[in-house]
């Protein structure tokens, strides 16, 4: 029978190891009882104490060869579980590099199909009948339309016309928004949702940390990842999170980790990995995404075309925040305007750009 792994004395030698605490009392114990209740240090055949030592030896280094084959099995384990890590981190980081070059051709695509919106005229540009003898008192407007409008009306003329209070109301709105547009961003580019938990992001993806009883382990908590739902929390109580995602995520690609015992941090990939989120659930508190502001050397990261788009985009936010035509209907204006140029025989006095 082999007893190298019989674990029916353990009992008894926990409480032999209790009461003598220390390794040394622990072998006096056994090789007393072998001295005083057997003959195992006179041999049997009365080969005196040279047996003994021998058998000991003998014994022991069983052991330690148990001992290092059982070290390089956990070891090859070890090594097996970094490597499976290293492919799921390498496989993770493949996908997002695939999401984000898809992202990117979509996004040149669109540009494409906007530069291509373009004003169309006659061969001879307006149609305009008896030009050379309109008078500068004609009351005609000429109106010039494209396919897609340009960011506001702008009126080539200003006519003094009285103001009433509801200009003078939505004036003093525009200034009570203005000012508070004024505040910080928002720390990390997210939130705190008092009594649950707080959160950040980057363009690809949100970090939520919630707080944690001390000692917590990750058997004890319900964590659910769906494209666009999460729950969070310990199995023991109600769940801290549980609500509808404000946008979609990507599953296979998110994941959670309990730190120092105290603390759940729950990483999600975004689907679109080209906008900010202004809350993690629909229900919880909203930030002013015009006020996210990237890291600068997340930018310097990028290769040039993405960069560009980012860039782009933080523009357009700002524009749009400020009242502002954006990068593209800048553009159009920019068509319209160049048109006028290259036509000085026509009159634009009474001309309403739309």
């Amino acid at each position: 029978m082999d007893f190298t792994n019989d674990e029916r004395f353990d009992g008894l030698y926990i409480n032999v190891a209790q009461t003598t605490r220390g390794i040394d009392p622990l072998l006096d114990t056994v090789f007393s009882f072998l001295r005083r209740k057997t003959d195992f240090f006179n041999g049997p055949n009365g080969q005196d104490t040279d047996a003994a030592v021998a058998k000991v030896h003998e014994v022991l280094q069983k052991h330690v060869d148990l001992h290092k084959a059982e070290k390089t099995k956990k070891d090859l384990e070890k090594q097996r579980v970094l490597a499976t890590k290293k492919k799921k981190q390498q496989d993770v980081a493949a996908k997002k590099k695939q999401k984000e070059e898809e992202l990117e051709r979509n996004e040149r695509k669109r540009e494409h199909k906007e530069d291509s919106n373009v004003i169309e005229l006659g061969k001879d540009g307006f149609d305009i009948s008896n030009a050379d003898t309109q008078s500068s008192n004609d009351s005609k407007e000429v109106q010039i339309q494209s396919d897609v409008p340009a960011p506001a009306p702008i009126a080539t003329s200003v006519q003094n016309t009285p103001r009433n209070d509801d200009d003078n109301d939505k004036d003093d709105n525009a200034k009570d928004e203005e000012t508070e547009d004024d505040g910080p961003p928002p720390l990390g580019n997210g939130d705190t949702v008092a009594g649950k938990y707080t959160w950040t992001q980057t363009l690809s993806e949100l970090n939520i940390t919630i707080a944690l009883p001390e000692n917590t382990r990750g058997r004890d908590l319900n964590v659910v990842f769906k494209k666009n739902h999460l729950k969070a929390g310990l199995k023991s109580s109600k769940a801290i999170v549980d609500g509808l995602l404000s946008n979609l995520i990507i599953c296979d690609d998110s994941f959670w980790t309990v730190e120092d015992g105290n603390r759940l941090v729950i990483s999600l990939q975004k689907l679109n990995q080209m906008e900010w989120w202004d809350s993690i659930c629909k229900d919880d508190p909203k930030i002013d995404v015009k006020k996210v502001q990237p890291e600068s050397s997340k930018l310097d990261d990028l290769d040039g075309e993405t960069r560009q788009t980012v860039e782009k985009m933080m523009f357009d936010q700002r524009q749009k925040s400020m009242g502002l035509p954006t990068s593209d209907e800048q553009k159009k204006f920019d068509a319209v305007e160049k048109f006028k140029k290259a036509h000085p025989e026509m009159d634009f006095s009474n001309a309403k750009i739309s």
